[in-house]
């Protein structure tokens, strides 16, 4: 799963380099918004789905340890 998400992170960073929509203020989506302004807004909606599989799937164990376990805590409690 880590070579999936790392391919799908560098596949998504490609495509934010759109090179396509620059020139192009046709055609209109929903017939009022300009397509390279309708690709970014599901280009942030993929970026956000893909932040939630990071999450899910490649967050490492000891980011999910209680705080008061730390040495720090102990520390403040003297």
């Amino acid at each position: 799963m880590r070579y999936v998400l790392a391919g799908t992170v560098i596949a998504v960073y490609l495509l934010h380099q759109d090179w396509w929509f620059w020139t192009a203020a046709r055609p209109l989506v929903f017939g009022f918004m300009p397509v390279g302004l309708f690709y970014h807004g599901v280009y942030c909606l993929l970026c956000s789905a893909l932040m939630i599989l990071l999450v899910r799937f490649s967050w490492p164990a000891p980011f999910d340890e209680p705080a008061a376990s730390s040495p720090r805590s102990e520390e403040k409690g003297r």
